[in-house]
This record gives structure tokens, sequence and C-alpha cells, in this order.
């Protein structure tokens, strides 16, 4: 298939999503199976509730009975038994530790979208210290062919500086503006993740047109 003809599909972008999504949830399913988990926190939820794409992980993660939200939008607390209306990089109390501490802490696909490298390390360190047993994060790899978001190829190779420019010129002000959209590779984060010394990690791959697509990290409390 085209990759030009599938990134100007918006339907066939969230089929190719959901089925990358169904990849994601498969590797985590078989890592998770055999422990007993009880909670689980979502880092990040959308009020989005049209997407089947959206929220995807923590909608279908197993054998999971309290279910826990931190995003910075409102959330419909249908699905949620508990849920906070803040930015994952600020600071936590420890009554927020305490009331928000899960089991399992799933950040899907907003890492990316909370600024620079200080600030990823700071959600990183607010991931940690709401994990009591495991902690999964996924991000899009900045090297892949394809950025999903502006659904452009291969500019976001280019030096940061030069592709923000870019991006503005090319009238995508939003997402030229780092705040909003900070790709990483997986050396970046290999130093994110190298900061805490009481984690372990790993990182597993979906592929998407032969290229690493997407980064899984599965790490544990130690």
């Amino acid at each position: 298939m085209n990759s030009i003809y599938a990134i100007n599909h918006p339907k066939l972008i969230d089929k190719i999503v959901i089925k990358k999504r169904e990849e994601m949830m498969h590797i985590i399913d078989n890592y998770l199976k055999k422990y007993a988990l009880s909670s689980a926190l979502d880092i990040g939820t959308t009020n989005d509730l049209e997407n089947e794409s959206s929220n995807y992980l923590i909608k279908n993660i197993k054998n999971i009975k309290i279910f826990k939200s931190l995003s910075n939008q409102k959330i419909d607390p249908k699905f949620f038994q508990k849920s906070i209306n803040k930015s994952i990089t600020e600071d936590l109390t420890q009554n927020e530790i305490y009331s928000f501490g899960s089991d399992v802490v799933i950040s899907n696909a907003t890492i990316e979208h909370v600024g620079n490298l200080n600030s990823q390390l700071k959600m990183i360190s607010n991931i940690i210290k709401l994990s009591k047993k495991f902690f999964i994060i996924t991000t899009p790899n900045r090297y892949h062919p394809i950025d999903f978001h502006t659904k452009i190829p291969l500019i976001h190779w280019l030096p940061k500086s030069f592709h923000r420019k870019l991006l503005s010129i090319l009238g995508l002000k939003y997402f030229a503006d780092e705040k909003n959209l900070n790709l990483l590779s997986e050396n970046d984060l290999k130093y994110l993740l190298n900061h805490f010394k009481n984690i372990e990690y790993q990182i597993h791959y979906i592929k998407l047109f032969n290229f690493k697509s997407n980064f899984i990290i599965i790490g544990k409390i130690i």
C-alpha cells in the first residue's frame, strides 16, 4: 500500500492506529498476565469518546477491577472510579500519590506532547512515583519515515530547530511548538529512563511499512 495514500485517508489511518494498538495490547497482555493486578491508572486520558482508538489500552487491559485517570482534560466518570484533572508534569502531593497510586500505570502516546526533555523527565518521574508494580509508556518513533501527527514524511528527521521552523512555514504552528510535539528516538528514551535506578525496563517495538513505528516501554519497580 502506498504510504502517501494511507496518510491522506483519515478512516484508513484510524484502522492502522487500531491495528497497531491491538499489537501493543498483545505485547502488554503477554507480559502482565502472570501477575495479579487489581488497579490501573491511565495518564493522559482523552475525553474523545467517538474514536475507537482513543484510550484504547486502558479500555482493553484485562483483569483490572479499579480504573483511575490523571489527565489535563475533564474526563467522563463512567469508566473510571477515580479521576483527577491535572498535568502529569506538575508536582504530585503525597495524598495524590497515595490516592492514585496503582499496580500498573499506563501512558499511551502522551510523553511526546508534554514539552522538552526536562518535562518528559518529570513525567516519567511522576509515573514511577504512582506505580506500585509496573508502568507502560508508548510513544511513536521519531525515526519512522512518517510523522502521523503532521501526516508529512521525513521532515521530522531534520534537526529539531529546522523541523519546527519548517512546520511554522507550512502553517502547522501548533505542532511547531515544542510544548505540543517533541518526538523521541530510542536513544532519547534510554537517556530519560536511565536517570532512574529503581526500575527495570524493556523496550518493545511495533512496525509499520517495515520500520519501527512505535515504542512500548514496560517498566518494573524494583
